[in-house]
């Protein structure tokens, strides 16, 4: 119709649409999912959908988002502090794989290091942190795993929240 010249909007064409009984044809988008099946014995839910900290490295979530942009897809992974919501460490890659949350997590552990402080890591319950090398990261820093319940994102809903801000506001 725009190349016709002819200027209706799509709520017009639904409607007419729908009035000749037609039906669009959408195609469903894949979207990415890292939940692989129960691989390994997950942690309890240590956090219960508490994601207040009264002190910085108490409590850290972690997730992955994508992000589609013209020369393809984007993954991030962040650490995020409960405490004030500031990201710990982040890595970003074209692909999500392990390599991409073992990189963001040795940034994190870095920065715990020289501390006393062993937070709480929660994460959902993505292949990528019940892997040999998350699990053996993890346990060789002594940090705390939490995972949430099997498709339950309010769980994590602070690590969802961030990555809404972060795509509404930023991207």
């Amino acid at each position: 119709l725009s190349r016709q010249a002819v200027h209706i909007s799509e709520k017009v064409v639904r409607r007419l649409m729908k009035q000749e009984s037609l039906v669009p044809v959408l195609r469903k988008r894949r979207r990415y999912g890292s939940y692989m099946g129960e691989i390994s014995p997950a942690p309890d839910n240590l956090l219960n959908r508490d994601f207040s900290a009264s002190a910085p490295n108490e409590k850290w979530l972690t997730d992955i988002t994508e992000f589609q942009i013209p020369a393809g897809k984007v993954y991030l992974s962040p650490m995020i502090d409960c405490f004030d919501g500031m990201i710990v460490s982040w890595s970003i890659g074209t692909h999500p794989d392990a390599e991409l949350v073992n990189t963001m997590l040795d940034a994190a552990i870095e920065t715990v290091t020289a501390s006393g402080n062993r937070p709480v890591v929660h994460s959902d319950r993505g292949g990528h942190y019940r892997w040999p090398g998350w699990l053996s990261r993890i346990a060789e820093a002594k940090l705390v795993r939490s995972m949430s319940r099997k498709a339950c994102s309010p769980d994590n809903a602070a690590c969802e929240g961030f990555f809404g801000r972060l795509k509404n506001e930023q991207f």
